[in-house]
């Protein structure tokens, strides 16, 4: 199974406001940037956008290293959704879920890969979530 790495990162000016998502992906030599936004969002959403797109973007079935610098995403695909799910799609404070067509979007593009998820420091020199980072920023830039 081949293995393809994922950068994804979220951005907004003003929260909610213009928000923007980009991600980096490799696979063996071959790169890929992407980039998209939307004029009014969250930092949220395009933190949960970012790894869609990513995810989306991958034809056929593959092993994918994921790398996030955002906690919610992270948290909340390997901690809190089996519960959420289990619930229906409601927090353990019997409350909908946050977001919830975005993480229902996300739950499915999983099932397509076997994804191994890592949170990465935001903003710490890591070339390939910087890559990201610009790109969410580029993101909003070209709406």
């Amino acid at each position: 199974m081949k293995t393809v790495t994922l950068y994804t990162d979220g951005a907004c000016r003003g929260n909610p406001g213009p928000g923007g998502w980009g991600v980096w992906l490799k696979y063996g030599d071959h790169e890929r940037e992407m980039h998209g936004g939307e004029k009014e969002t969250t930092n949220n959403r395009m933190e949960l956008m970012a790894a869609i797109k990513g995810l989306e973007a991958i034809k056929g079935s593959c092993q994918v290293e994921l790398y996030t610098d955002s906690k919610y995403v992270l948290q909340g695909i390997t901690e809190w959704m089996v519960n959420w799910k289990k619930n229906n799609w409601k927090t353990a404070a019997k409350k909908p879920v946050k977001n919830v067509d975005l993480w229902q979007l996300l739950d499915q593009e999983t099932t397509r890969h076997q994804v191994n998820w890592h949170w990465v420091k935001g903003h710490d020199g890591n070339p390939a979530n910087e890559k990201a980072d610009e790109l969410a920023n580029l993101g909003i830039d070209n709406l």
